[in-house]
């Protein structure tokens, strides 16, 4: 998309689409500190990001309040207003993906306070693949890179099947051993956390290929088989 003769449109669409960027950043960060919160052991850490989703949320309502105003003013057409409606979207998902780190660090706090478990490995090692992909497809909403976007879409299925692996263990965990289920319970708070900010990154990614593409990407999406009891 070239240049407008209105330059400030220009410069609305910029500021936009940074505003876009500096809460994907942060949303990143929120989610990888969550992790370590987790990982480490780290109470205060875990406080650390429940504060700074604040700064998330103050974003997304920047983003909608400017991109109104764009919409309102300039009355975009094809390219241009995907952008906008994209971002408005986008800013609402990744608001959510914050929400999420927030809760994972809740949980953290209370995971710091009892004793350390093999188990909380595993969610660490889903954790860093959740957030592999989200740092991926906003790589791929900067460089408008719709391969790596389908990529990351068609992967959602891997973190569905790591979130069923560490039910089945964590369920069993607590079978085992009633006294765990007060932690295990958190385990799994946690896990599913994780499993949704992995949906969250496919609609990013669709959101990428709509903006670039100028259409769905489809509802095909290869998901994971709904977890249950059996077997266990």
């Amino acid at each position: 998309m070239g240049p407008h003769i209105v330059s400030a449109f220009d410069d609305d669409l910029i500021a936009v689409q940074a505003r876009i960027s500096e809460m994907g950043g942060l949303a990143e960060d929120l989610l990888s500190s969550a992790l370590e919160a987790v990982k480490n052991r780290d109470p205060q850490l875990a406080q650390e990001v429940i504060a700074r989703d604040k700064r998330l949320d103050a974003l997304e309502v920047e983003v909608e309040r400017l991109t109104t105003r764009v919409i309102a003013l300039r009355q975009p057409m094809a390219g241009d207003l995907r952008i906008l409606i994209s971002a408005l979207k986008m800013a609402s998902t990744l608001e959510r993906v914050g929400d999420l780190s927030k809760n994972i660090a809740r949980r953290a706090v209370y995971l710091a306070s009892v004793r350390p478990v093999k188990i909380s490995s595993s969610i660490v090692r889903m954790g860093t693949q959740t957030l592999g992909q989200l740092t991926e497809v906003l790589d791929a909403y900067t460089s408008k890179d719709t391969a790596l976007a389908v990529a990351i879409w068609r992967r959602d299925v891997e973190i569905d099947e790591i979130y069923n692996s560490i039910f089945r263990e964590v369920v069993t965990y607590m079978m085992e051993d009633p006294r765990t289920i007060g932690l295990g319970s958190q385990l799994l708070f946690i896990a599913k956390n994780l499993e949704r900010i992995g949906d969250h990154t496919t609609h990013l990614a669709e959101m990428v290929y709509y903006i670039v593409e100028g259409e769905p990407l489809g509802d095909d999406r290869p998901k994971g088989e709904p977890i249950g009891l059996e077997g266990l």
